[in-house]
């Protein structure tokens, strides 16, 4: 009797921790439709960084210098063991929790998206170009964009697109910006989502 009480209690447990997973998860759509947000309200200062906004005008795989930098480690999970990474600063106390030596800096900022449904969300925005700057003036800056071509542009399928259909986003090519969105929720849950988005 013993042996399966404390089996349901495992079961019951296991259940709760994937329920709190599952929340903290659904949480993070809402922090990265607000990280979308201010990209739109913000596009005429894309170009440039904003740390206390969360966002950077490039992959920060490159320092103002031009020398490389460390690639950064959204969920600070993903090199460990070497100090040769950025880590995030999502917690907004210098990754206080992260040995020094585990890492390269601590110097990408992330912003609040608030409480939602209990759990606490932050965002980071990357744009993915080589360095800041406007790469419309300056073609030394490499970008990842939606091509477009005006040849195909004028899709029938105005609700939507599919396989064999004509693009959509016909007006000029698109940049992408990286979302990466980290929610903590209920049992120190924490939940890591990326969104690519493009204007």
């Amino acid at each position: 009797m013993l042996a399966l009480v404390r089996s349901v209690d495992t079961g019951t447990q296991l259940l709760g921790n994937l329920g709190f997973k599952q929340d903290a998860t659904a949480a993070t759509d809402q922090a990265a439709r607000q990280a979308i947000a201010w990209l739109a309200s913000n596009k005429a200062n894309l170009n440039i960084d904003n740390p206390t906004s969360g966002y950077y005008a490039s992959t920060q795989d490159l320092a103002a210098d031009g020398s490389s930098l460390p690639p950064v480690d959204a969920t600070g999970q993903q090199l460990l063991g070497t100090p040769n990474r950025q880590l995030i600063d999502w917690d907004a106390n210098n990754c206080a929790a992260a040995s020094p030596a585990s890492y390269h800096g601590c110097s990408v900022l992330s912003a609040s998206a608030g409480t939602i449904n209990g759990n606490t969300a932050r965002y980071t925005v990357f744009r993915l170009c080589g360095r800041p700057g406007d790469p419309l003036a300056d073609t030394t800056i490499s970008c990842a964009q939606y091509a477009t071509n005006a040849a195909s542009c004028g899709g029938s399928n105005s609700g939507g697109g599919g396989y064999g259909e004509k693009a959509l986003a016909c007006a000029k090519s698109a940049i992408y910006y990286r979302v990466v969105v980290r929610v903590l929720g209920a049992r120190n849950t924490a939940s890591f989502t990326e969104t690519i988005v493009h204007f």
